[in-house]
């Protein structure tokens, strides 16, 4: 079989698991469905005699994450998050920066591995994504507040949480970490992608309001999310601060001539977004062969527990701050703020992509993926109970 053919039976073989899982996900609904695409593709990684093609952290960056991040950004809640956007720049900020710190230090102190590495663990897994809850809590009625948090934090955390790997990864590569140089390169980083992003967006929003069919709007955004990723790539700049600086732009601005609301581009979207997930998912479970974790089972476990507690901090410790009478943001929605937040398709590739450098530790790459296997089918697995505990059910709160 040549490689062509082996890279379409592929593609077949996810998209038969993809279909199988949503059909089961629908009698299973306590269990979200990208849980059970991520358990599908470790147990499709275990079957013995199958070879599939290496997935390479490039393909996860490149091809599925634009789209994902320019669909979150264009069906953005702007209105809710606006109100809450206090929260979620502090948790997508500060936030990133305290989970990066007490993950960098207790990897060192507790699980012992030196400062370069804990803190580049910290870095891989310091963006959520909230796909399976955001979805969970739409289904069961929970307020609108608590997924524009959510949703909110997960898509700017993309962005600061990509920077803060390239800015961690880069000072390490140098040969001399430290904090100073890692600070600037994560502020070169941001800044130019978001420069890029935004003058993307523009140019974007000022093609929408030139055309008047959908296909061509369809088109314009489709090379707008992968164009404006590129743009920064090139220049070693955040592509996923780009991504999400033009989608915002975009949502804001572009919706302004009224056909941005159209159901054929948004269903286009809806669609791509289903797909790449889907896909995607799947991939997360089949990355790296799950034998390995054996091998770092305890410290993926000790690790993954450390990262509970670096989420904690923040969360409570910013929302505490923003509301301390938990009058705007309850008690039930900074527990679900915690536990919603998920590791998952974005920490895996940035796991694959720190494997291919002899001066980083191997293991950290082995880690990383076990901290997000956990997280997706733990916090994952457990969603609709803890919503349910939160009384976060059929019921809507402003």
């Amino acid at each position: 079989m040549s490689a062509a053919q082996s890279f379409l039976l592929f593609l077949i073989v996810l998209g038969a698991a993809a279909t199988v899982l949503r059909l089961v996900s629908r009698t299973t609904a306590a269990v979200p469905y990208p849980v059970l695409l991520a358990v599908g593709g470790i147990l499709i990684g275990l079957t013995p005699g199958l070879r599939l093609p290496p997935i390479g952290p490039d393909l996860i960056l490149l091809a599925f994450v634009p789209g994902l991040v320019f669909e979150a950004a264009l069906n953005l809640d702007l209105e809710e998050l606006w109100r809450r956007i206090l929260p979620v720049g502090l948790l997508a900020t500060i936030g990133v920066f305290v989970t990066v710190t007490v993950i960098g230090l207790l990897a060192h102190l507790v699980l012992r591995l030196d400062w370069a590495s804990g803190f580049l663990l910290g870095s891989i897994v310091a963006a959520t994504d909230p796909i399976a809850v955001v979805t969970l809590l739409r289904q069961v009625g929970a307020p609108r507040g608590v997924e524009a948090i959510l949703d909110g934090e997960s898509l700017f955390n993309d962005g600061t949480g990509v920077a803060v790997f390239a800015a961690v990864l880069g000072t390490i590569l140098a040969g001399h970490p430290s904090a100073g140089d890692a600070v600037l390169r994560f502020v070169e980083v941001t800044m130019v992608g978001a420069v890029a992003g935004v003058a993307a967006g523009v140019v974007g929003v000022l093609l929408l309001r030139l055309v008047h069919e959908a296909e061509l709007e369809i088109l314009i955004t489709l090379v707008l999310a992968y164009g404006s990723y590129l743009a920064a790539d090139v220049v070693h700049a955040s592509g996923v601060v780009a991504v999400v600086a033009a989608g915002v732009v975009v949502a804001r601005y572009g919706s302004r001539s009224g056909r941005l609301k159209g159901t054929q581009l948004h269903g286009f979207w809806n669609l791509l977004a289903f797909v790449l997930n889907a896909i995607l998912f799947l991939i997360v479970g089949i990355a790296l062969p799950a034998h390995r974790l054996l091998g770092v089972a305890g410290v993926a476990l000790g690790a993954y527990l450390i990262m509970l507690v670096a989420r904690a901090i923040p969360v409570y410790g910013l929302l505490a701050a923003v509301d301390a009478r938990a009058q705007r943001i309850p008690w039930a929605w900074r527990h679900m703020t915690l536990w919603g937040g998920l590791r998952g398709a974005l920490s895996v590739a940035l796991a694959l992509s720190v494997a291919a450098y002899p001066a980083i530790n191997p293991s950290v790459s082995v880690i990383a993926y076990g901290m997000v296997v956990l997280s997706l089918v733990v916090q994952g697995g457990l969603l609709l109970p803890v919503a349910s505990r939160l009384g976060l059910r059929q019921r809507r709160v402003d």
